[in-house]
């Protein structure tokens, strides 16, 4: 469908152009063991791997948070919740696998930095489809740890 490509090409063009305008990192967790650094006495976990840093986006799922058990301070467990979002990466970016890690490493607006630092969890390989302008990635956001009250 070489037509149907070239008439998609404006579209890959202003996707690009007008929203995947910020700076995104993939990396994958490495699934080796951690070392005893004996100066600190403490576990040190190898960096992870470097799967794309480039041109894209994240956006929110468009829907709100979810909470997949009751809240309560009484429960041994923390209530978890998913923030669903989906990464925009150009088609020619490596497909992120499940569990790999996203996160923004610069914005082009300085309002928005609140983003950096933040991470979001793969949930499933980009998706795919016979008509593609751009690929798309569903994330969850992985949650803060919570503090305990009085710690």
């Amino acid at each position: 469908m070489a037509g149907l490509d070239s008439a998609l090409a404006g579209v890959v063009l202003w996707i690009q152009d007008n929203l995947m305008v910020d700076t995104v990192r993939i990396e994958r967790p490495v699934a080796s063991e951690p070392v005893l650094d004996t100066a600190t006495g403490r576990l040190t976990y190898p960096d992870p791997d470097l799967v794309y840093e480039g041109q894209g986006a994240v956006l929110t799922g468009g829907t709100p948070g979810g909470i997949n058990a009751l809240p309560s301070a009484t429960l041994p467990w923390a209530e978890e919740t998913t923030s669903s979002a989906r990464l925009l990466t150009p088609l020619e970016a490596p497909i992120p696998a499940r569990d790999d890690l996203v996160s923004v490493v610069a914005v082009h607006n300085p309002a928005n930095t609140a983003l950096i630092g933040r991470k979001w969890f793969v949930q499933d390989p980009g998706r795919a489809s016979t008509v593609e302008v751009v690929r798309t990635t569903p994330l969850d956001m992985k949650q803060a740890p919570r503090t305990q009250a009085g710690s």
